[in-house]
């Protein structure tokens, strides 16, 4: 699946496509807490939180993770867009509950990375 799917499936609003649009996507992972994010190993993922900051966008960046989607319609501040674009990342957000977007992206086929 690639972001262009997923942001369909979600209705999601691009905030920084950084030309990932057409990236595979197989994984997804959602966390709140960056040190969870930290114990990952898997390449072609998507990051799916509702913790927006600063810290979200470095570790994506530790942890190889080239897409985040911000759930429940949080606000991404110009700080965190200078900081993903610099490292390559694509933001997305959507008003979905973390629950039900993760719902929605395993029915439409991305894998869990546990």
């Amino acid at each position: 699946m690639t972001l262009r799917e997923i942001i369909k499936h979600l209705d999601a609003e691009v905030l920084l496509d950084n030309n990932q649009l057409d990236r595979d996507i197989k994984y997804a992972f959602a966390a709140d807490l960056m040190s969870d994010v930290l114990s990952i190993d898997a390449s072609e993922i998507i990051l799916i939180t509702g913790l927006a900051n600063p810290q979200v966008i470095r570790t994506a960046e530790m942890s190889d993770i080239s897409s985040i989607l911000f759930v429940r319609g949080k606000r991404v501040t110009p700080e965190m867009t200078r900081l993903a674009e610099e490292s390559g990342i694509a933001l997305l957000r959507c008003r979905h509950s973390m629950f039900k977007s993760c719902g929605e992206l395993y029915v439409a086929g991305l894998r869990p990375v546990f």
